[in-house]
């Protein structure tokens, strides 16, 4: 419940009158549900029509009202026969396309069995990749909408697809369809019973953004003259969603049915979860006014979160707020934005959200949802604003998962193996046979770095060693691992992914190690909520033996928060002499 984490003021304040029946949690009446009144004063009054009418002019009436039924009938008709020819059109495609890719790797498999070099069935191989995603891509882009967005999920898996794969979709990145401005009227329309433009005096003809599943456009309210952003749902989404994800489904458990050993259906799984979250802009709304009430009490942190106006299922409406995108560093550079303080944000935003209490885990934070922007006016040390959109994708991670995940990175972070496996099972319920692949898979670098220190730089001799890894049936294991993980940890993977690749773009001088420090922070502070919330269950705080707990437990954490500060501060130092970080974070973190 979102009255968790906000002040009762603030929560009377906002008059909470709605409960979003996915996320559970109540929202302002004035924000949610309907669009807000629009004037009518220009409206004619409903004509009178005759009461009776003159005999010799009723058949007239009646065999042209039967001719308007009929008319009707077989536009009716017509539509019907419309929406059953794209079903199959739809659905061709997919089985189509499924069944040669089906065939052409059978094929190229067992022709690979009778050739000795190596070389030669590795190059047989990738041709077979890049055919198959070829065909694959052309169905994509075709069918559009759910299938852009799993194909823009496929292009970030270069951790689990070949590269052939990967590379063919990346286009798919901007190639995201735009509705037209006369089908976002009817759509405005239909949903909200006023015209577009009795409520707005402008309304940009073309978005300044589109996705897969929707596009912005910007507007100014007729009524304040306030400058907002619109996002509208492509109009003809939830017509195909079902089919769509009925038809992605089928194609994971055809995958599997034939190639076992290789097994997808979790990913097909996840998106069916996901998919009526991200379809559904009240909830997107809702989970906006969560964080930005979570944030409004971490005001140290340069996050800002765009006002909701009001939302609708398929509208929303939110105040503009405009930014550059994070690998833009011209940007950052000509404005005397430090990247490292960027790199810094990034890492308290995202630990808050993982590690805070009470706090939604934005799921989908890549680069086209984060912006900056220069802001002088701020107390803190930042002279930005991080501007966080789209969010229709977040989770609540659980107390007892966050907690065992907070004592699985200090054991990470501590190079302690034995206590490393011990919660990495309690997180994702992995055993020690897939521990080193499990262990990797969440830090993005080889075990052999992960089981010594993974503060050392990241250089081209270990990624190679991992795409060669994988390339040699490693893939395989990490297929089957993750579909035996929870969701949410998939989700975690996926935003740690995600997280990871903005700070590397921002290319700055400490490399990973601050990350981690911070990160360090947020699990040792979790921690010692666990350990003060054991003690209170004992009994009084003021108890003898429960005070010496208390003591005990804070000069812990005390002690460690010390080490960290002194560690940050050093690597200032060095940061301001131009040196790279490549120091073990271990001593610091040892005594968690």
């Amino acid at each position: 419940m979102i009255s968790s984490t906000v002040p009762a003021l603030v929560a009377r304040r906002l008059n909470f009158g709605w409960t979003c029946a996915k996320c559970r949690s109540q929202v302002p009446k004035q924000v949610l549900g309907r669009a807000p009144p629009i004037s009518r004063q220009y409206s004619a009054p409903p004509p009178k029509f005759r009461t009776s009418i003159p005999r010799s002019r009723r058949r007239v009436v009646i065999l042209a009202t039967a001719g308007g039924a009929a008319t009707a009938g077989l536009l009716a008709v017509g539509d019907d026969i419309k929406a059953f020819s794209e079903t199959v059109q739809r659905s061709g495609r997919v089985a189509t396309t499924l069944f040669i890719c089906v065939n052409d790797y059978r094929t190229t498999l067992n022709q690979r069995e009778s050739i000795e070099d190596a070389d030669e069935s590795d190059k047989i191989l990738k041709a077979c990749h890049q055919r198959c995603a070829d065909r694959t891509l052309r169905v994509l882009e075709k069918n559009g909408g759910i299938f852009i967005k799993l194909g823009q999920h496929l292009s970030a898996m270069n951790y689990l697809l070949p590269s052939e794969w990967t590379a063919t979709f990346i286009p798919l990145q901007d190639k995201c369809p735009v509705s037209s401005l006369e089908s976002i009227e009817a759509m405005f329309k239909a949903d909200t019973g006023d015209d577009l433009y009795d409520y707005f005096s402008e309304f940009s003809k073309e978005p300044i953004g589109a996705a897969s599943l929707a596009q912005v456009h910007l507007a100014t309210i007729k009524e304040t003259g306030q400058k907002v952003a619109v996002k509208v749902q492509h109009p003809g989404l939830q017509q195909w969603a079902p089919l769509d994800m009925s038809l992605t489904k089928f194609t994971f458990s055809t995958l599997k049915r034939f190639f076992p050993e290789y097994d997808l259906e979790w990913l097909s799984s996840e998106i069916e979860s996901s998919l009526p979250q991200e379809l559904d802009f009240q909830c997107e709304a809702e989970n906006a006014l969560r964080t930005k009430a979570h944030f409004l009490r971490k005001p140290e942190v340069p996050l800002l979160i765009p006002d909701v106006i009001w939302a609708k299922q398929r509208i929303l409406v939110m105040a503009c707020e405009t930014g550059h995108r994070l690998d833009d560093l011209s940007y950052m550079d000509s404005n005397g934005i430090d990247r490292d303080e960027v790199s810094a944000t990034l890492a308290h935003i995202f630990n808050e959200m993982i590690f805070g209490e009470g706090a939604p885990l934005h799921c989908d934070p890549h680069g086209g949802n984060i912006a900056i922007r220069k802001n002088n006016s701020r107390r803190s040390k930042a002279n930005f604003d991080i501007i966080l959109y789209d969010h229709g994708l977040y989770r609540d991670i659980p107390q007892d998962l966050r907690r065992s995940y907070a004592k699985m990175w200090l054991a990470i972070l501590d190079g302690d193996l034995e206590r490393m496996k011990k919660y990495v099972n309690e997180v994702a319920g992995i055993g020690e046979d897939k521990f080193p692949l499990f262990a990797s898979a969440i830090t993005g670098r080889d075990f052999t770095i992960v089981s010594s220190s993974i503060m050392k730089p990241k250089d081209d001799s270990e990624q190679k060693t991992m795409s060669t890894a994988l390339q040699e049936g490693l893939i395989v294991d990490l297929v089957q691992m993750l579909g035996q993980v929870p969701r949410i940890i998939l989700l975690i993977l996926k935003t740690n992914d995600l997280t990871r690749s903005l700070d590397e773009n921002l290319q700055t001088r400490q490399g990973p190690v601050r990350q981690f420090l911070i990160m360090a922070r947020y699990c040792m502070r979790t921690i010692f909520d666990e350990q003060l919330e054991e003690i209170r269950r004992r009994g009084s705080l003021y108890w003898p033996p429960n005070a010496l707990r208390l003591l005990t437990a804070w000069l812990g954490f005390v002690r460690v928060e010390a080490k960290l500060e002194v560690f940050e501060l050093w690597l200032s130092m060095k940061r301001l002499l131009g040196y790279r970080n490549t120091i073990d974070l271990g001593v610091a973190v040892s005594s968690a």
